[in-house]
């Protein structure tokens, strides 16, 4: 794949959440994972991020085993830094210390310049009457685009 033509988004993050901010992060990553990230080997359902000594970090992110890989290879749930400047790092940490807010990845993807980069967003959970009324809609607008059709 080209630079710029991967996009891995996570669709059950804007079910779950109601997305209130979004910042884009840099990953610490390995060779391996590149490579393997550039196959689209990725899993976002699960990720999740924490702070750990002032500095974000993502859980559960699984980038899967680079096949060329030998014994160099990675391991695909290891947890990743996430790059951010401090002020957005202290914006972030101030928000998710409130009572029901998480920080969740929403997007991995490369940038002009050929550097993995991940969305994440501040994000709220949704009750079950929101999550209904997201499928409703989205009912409502496939139907109106079959009849379009």
């Amino acid at each position: 794949m080209s630079k710029g033509n991967l996009n891995i988004v996570n669709k059950r993050a804007s079910f779950e959440y109601h997305i209130s901010q979004k910042y884009v992060a840099g990953m610490q990553l390995l060779g391996t994972e590149i490579k393997s990230i550039r196959e689209g080997n990725v899993n976002l359902n699960d990720a999740y991020c924490f702070f750990k000594e002032n500095e974000l970090y993502v859980r559960n992110l699984q980038i899967g085993a680079y096949r060329q890989g030998t014994h160099h290879n990675h391991e695909p749930t290891r947890i990743r830094k996430l790059l951010l400047k401090k002020t957005e790092l202290r914006k972030i940490k101030s928000k998710s210390s409130e009572q029901g807010i998480t920080i969740v990845p929403l997007k991995l993807f490369f940038s002009e310049t050929g550097y993995a980069k991940l969305e994440i967003g501040i994000a709220q959970g949704k009750k079950a009457f929101d999550k209904r009324q997201d499928i409703k809609k989205r009912d409502v607008e496939r139907e109106i685009q079959r009849y379009k059709d």
